[in-house]
């Protein structure tokens, strides 16, 4: 585990969190109590939340570094859970790009023109940190915060992104995803190694502002084979763990339904890996 290796507090790891109970655990080492934490944000959960949110667009929210910043802190500040996980959304770094896409209330995120053909690729340019500079000003708020609890940050893996740019939105059976998969692979490749460039260059930035681990979050993963993930998917999570591991931070790998995967997800180079609520935790 690369975690356990880490420079400790003499490397990208803020000293203030590096013997906190999550990043004890996330480097297998002895712990006071079990750490908790959301996965994501608390979300519709806290009246709260509600509240700040009201009359304010997804993205918008994902955008303002004041209301990521209180977003972020609510649940730490009602449940005092061992880490905070950044307020974001996972095609924040698409629309930052200028993919013209949108979160739909009720619907999700929508993309205007899907990602369908080879000519199709030029909407994915490179992702600076201009791009993403509320993200900096509002990681910097959140560590001089949080103090001794860390902060997780979050992006989304590249097939997920993928799913959403191939389909145009949320999808039940992901056919036209599965279409090019199966039907162009090289072009399906391109697209994911373009995605995990733009992924792993999102977490950068947030590691540099302060985040003490990150966490890939692939939302529709568990709709794949384990063939189907090792040949078309594994090679792009492990490009996003890749380019971040010299930091030192612990890198979460998270997905829903992923029971047949878990163990692939942790080769793809995760120190933690997430079970969802169908797979018992022993």
């Amino acid at each position: 585990m690369s975690a356990n290796d880490s420079r400790g507090p003499a490397g990208r790891q803020n000293a203030a969190t590096y013997d906190s109970p999550f990043m004890k655990a996330c480097r297998r080492e002895a712990v006071p109590h079990t750490p908790v934490w959301f996965m994501r944000q608390a979300g519709r959960s806290l009246p709260e939340y509600r509240k700040v949110r009201e009359g304010t667009a997804m993205l918008e929210s994902c955008m303002r570094p004041d209301l990521v910043t209180e977003i972020t802190l609510q649940p730490v500040r009602r449940h005092n859970v061992d880490a905070a996980i950044y307020f974001s959304d996972i095609v924040v770094p698409l629309k930052a790009i200028g993919v013209d896409l949108d979160i739909k209330p009720g619907v999700g995120p929508v993309v205007e023109n899907p990602i369908r053909t080879r000519a199709d690729l030029a909407q994915l340019r490179d992702l600076t940190p201009d791009d993403v500079h509320y993200v900096t000003e509002a990681m910097g708020m959140l560590t001089a915060e949080l103090g001794s609890t860390p902060l997780i940050g979050f992006a989304g893996a590249p097939f997920t992104l993928a799913s959403y740019l191939v389909e145009g939105g949320p999808s039940r059976n992901h056919e036209h995803t599965k279409a090019l998969m199966y039907g162009d692979p090289q072009l399906w490749a391109d697209l994911l190694d373009r995605l995990a460039e733009i992924t792993a260059a999102f977490l950068k930035v947030q590691i540099e502002a302060g985040a003490s681990a990150v966490q890939l979050f692939d939302s529709w993963v568990g709709a794949l084979s384990p063939a189907d993930y090792r040949r078309s998917v594994m090679p792009a999570s492990t490009k996003v763990f890749d380019a971040v591991a010299s930091y030192g931070v612990p890198r979460i790998h998270f997905g829903v339904g992923t029971g047949e995967l878990l163990g692939l997800m942790g080769e793809a180079g995760a120190d933690v890996v997430g079970a969802d609520w169908r797979v018992p935790v022993d």
